[in-house]
């Protein structure tokens, strides 16, 4: 018993490794920490991008999901034995590992040849699911090989289109010209839209007051975070560096000396705090003492 459930028990093994990976990156990114944990500078520029976000939420929160599926398909069956649960399991099973075999290929085409990065998180990622996917296939014995072959290809297809489909817009940005991309884009990356108050204003004040910092890219999506937190008004007071070598008054020599991994960061009373930071925070990391009733909560 124990042996015909060890692909099984492997599966589940493997698949808990991946959740805990996914949850721990996710609980990052929506702390706005996601540049603290990173190793390496390719780690802070794939999830700077617009590829580690699928409508607005990080794209390791769907890989928990997927992760916590096949945990589930693999280890359910061994404490609610039914008689049909163990072939429709395994169907289940070979699906979705090969969903996450075929994203998994395509994020790293894509990490490799359009970031031009190495994330090692996102390596350790692809592994995970690519070996669920050679597990699943190989450790069961399959009887049935046309239905293994079109829930294979079924599978491949959707998972194809699905992220091809969700990434069309970011493929055409990512392929144009950086020349090209800067005049479509103005340089600025998205407006602010959220309007600032009082706090915000005077909290911008004060840090520009002391010569804060903050280094920012155009094309980073908690840059642009950070400013709605401020608004747009208190965003114009605040000594925003702009390191992407496209960006409005670029200054990316700046950012390389004042030894910047990644964006946005923080300067304050020459200590660096890398990552979206709540204005509470930099309430009190820069000895702000006026309001702080702040519209905007983090994270928002």
């Amino acid at each position: 018993m124990i042996r015909k459930n060890l692909p099984r028990l492997a599966i589940a093994t493997i698949a808990v490794l991946g959740l805990l990976e996914t949850a721990y990156l996710t609980l990052a990114e929506l702390a706005g920490k996601a540049e603290e944990i990173c190793p390496t500078s390719g780690c802070v520029d794939v999830l700077n991008s617009p590829y580690s976000k699928i409508f607005g939420l990080p794209l390791t929160l769907f890989g928990f999901f997927a992760y916590s599926t096949v945990a589930i398909l693999a280890i359910v069956p061994l404490f609610i034995p039914k008689k049909n649960w163990d072939k429709i399991t395994w169907s289940g099973l070979l699906f979705v590992t090969t969903t996450m075999a075929v994203s998994s290929l395509y994020l790293m085409y894509v990490m490799f040849f359009t970031i031009q990065a190495l994330c090692p998180y996102c390596l350790a990622s692809a592994l995970l699911s690519t070996t669920l996917f050679l597990v699943t296939l190989l450790a069961h014995k399959w009887h049935n090989w046309r239905q293994l072959t079109t829930i294979t290809v079924v599978a491949a297809i959707a998972s194809l289109t699905g992220v091809m489909s969700v990434y069309a817009n970011v493929d055409y940005t990512a392929s144009t010209p950086p020349a090209e991309v800067a005049v479509k884009t103005g340089q600025k990356g998205p407006p602010v839209t959220t309007e600032s108050t009082t706090a915000e204003i005077s909290l911008a004040e004060h840090l520009k007051s002391i010569d804060a910092k903050v280094f920012i890219a155009y094309t980073c999506p908690h840059c642009h975070e950070q400013k709605q937190l401020f608004g747009k008004e208190a965003t114009s007071i605040l000594n925003s560096i702009e390191c992407h070598p496209n960006g409005e008054n670029a200054q990316p020599q700046l950012c390389e000396n004042a030894g910047i991994r990644g964006v946005p960061t923080w300067e304050i009373n020459g200590e660096l705090y890398p990552g979206l930071q709540p204005l509470e925070r930099l309430a009190q990391l820069s000895g702000y003492t006026g309001t702080q009733e702040f519209v905007y909560p983090f994270p928002y």
